[in-house]
């Protein structure tokens, strides 16, 4: 079958939330000519500033709260922050789920940039039975992580009093996604949370009584009310809704203040050597995400060196079909070491997520695998 793709990028038509023109040009394609040609990014500065200048402390205490996990991203945020806007940070991590050494490295990394910082490491028992509890229910081992992001430093500048946080990369804006009223609104209440959160349909209450879970032990994933937020005025604001984002360009600044990158080659599943360095079941995640929906990390990679004009698009289609969608060993090496699921339950879990439409089966309905485990795909990429 041919699957339709962006004819810019590689985006394919089943990832969720992008649309297409009648060129045939994907949402995010479309949003990154906006940012190149019709946004005033000097008046997006100024606007910035005004903003953060209206947030800075006199006295004792922090102008603002930094979301972190370590990566390139949120130390560029820290930088930027306490560096070039001269303000106070708080940053806040909430624990990765299985941590790997340079992501613990990258993490103490911005505490050493002058900058306070909280890291909450959450009860394991409970973090644990949800993540195999969420890889067996929506193919998503990361959820409850992707949930705690989002609940704790929202839930800590609630109790500090910190009403301003900053994100950094606006992914509506560089991945492709729904209308951009969320994107610009800064008011971080519940409905925010359903649109950045990750939620996938699941509930926090659905986890209650998983492995004797209680809804007290699950209090870190619960979100401050709409009336706790609206009290202490918490809103947020993305670093790329006003400068020019580029990851790469950020990634050479961070590198000398301290940022490491992986040095011994590219991360499974991609060509690049520094993104979501911190987690050792990333890959297994990217994965999940190529099962359902026919693409990986690598063409999330890939689209974004298109559109900064690094690579081309026949270049980018190399690279795909080398790096995405490559059985994880090491990720399910990982997860069998931390869950204590064995191999073929977890195969058979990932199986049951697998997009039939998309992959080729035998005659006892089985999906086909080459000789390195890889599933056969019945689409084409042009």
């Amino acid at each position: 079958m041919v699957l339709k793709h962006c004819i810019n990028c590689l985006f394919p038509e089943t990832k969720p939330d992008l649309s297409f023109n009648e060129e045939g040009l994907c949402s995010a394609c479309q949003t990154a000519i906006n940012k190149d040609k019709n946004i005033d990014w000097k008046k997006r500065e100024k606007e910035f500033f005004k903003i953060v200048n209206h947030y800075k402390k006199d006295g004792i205490g922090y102008d603002c709260l930094i979301p972190v996990s370590g990566g390139k991203d949120s130390t560029y945020q820290a930088y930027f922050m306490k560096e070039i806007c001269g303000m106070n940070p708080l940053c806040v991590c909430f624990e990765t789920t299985y941590v790997t050494e340079i992501g613990s490295k990258n993490l103490d990394n911005i505490s050493k940039l002058g900058i306070d910082l909280i890291h909450f490491k959450k009860n394991y028992n409970v973090y644990r039975s949800m993540v195999i509890e969420s890889f067996k229910r929506i193919g998503d081992e990361m959820w409850p992580n992707h949930i705690g992001i989002f609940t704790i430093p929202v839930m800590i500048a609630v109790k500090m009093n910190i009403p301003l946080i900053i994100w950094g990369e606006n992914s509506q804006m560089e991945y492709g996604g729904p209308d951009l009223r969320s994107v610009q609104s800064r008011i971080l209440d519940r409905n925010w949370l359903e649109e950045f959160g990750g939620l996938l349909g699941n509930r926090i209450d659905d986890m209650i009584g998983v492995n004797g879970i209680s809804k007290k032990d699950l209090t870190p994933y619960f979100y401050p009310s709409d009336e706790e937020i609206r009290k202490v005025g918490v809103t947020g604001i993305f670093l790329g809704s006003y400068f020019f984002w580029d990851a790469r360009k950020q990634l050479e600044i961070v590198k000398k203040v301290g940022f490491n990158v992986k040095e011994d080659g590219p991360l499974e599943g991609t060509y690049t050597n520094y993104e979501n360095l911190d987690e050792k079941l990333v890959s297994l995640h990217d994965y999940l995400k190529y099962v359902k929906y026919g693409f990986g990390r690598a063409t999330d990679h890939v689209c974004i060196d298109i559109r900064n004009n690094r690579m081309t698009r026949g270049e980018a289609l190399k690279i795909v079909k080398q790096f995405d969608g490559k059985y994880p060993h090491y990720g399910i090496k990982s997860f069998i070491e931390y869950s204590g699921m064995s191999k073929s339950e977890i195969d058979r879990i990932i199986d049951s997520f697998t997009n039939p439409i998309l992959f080729e089966k035998d005659k006892n309905g089985n999906y086909k695998r080459d000789n390195n485990f890889n599933l056969i795909p019945t689409f084409n990429i042009k």
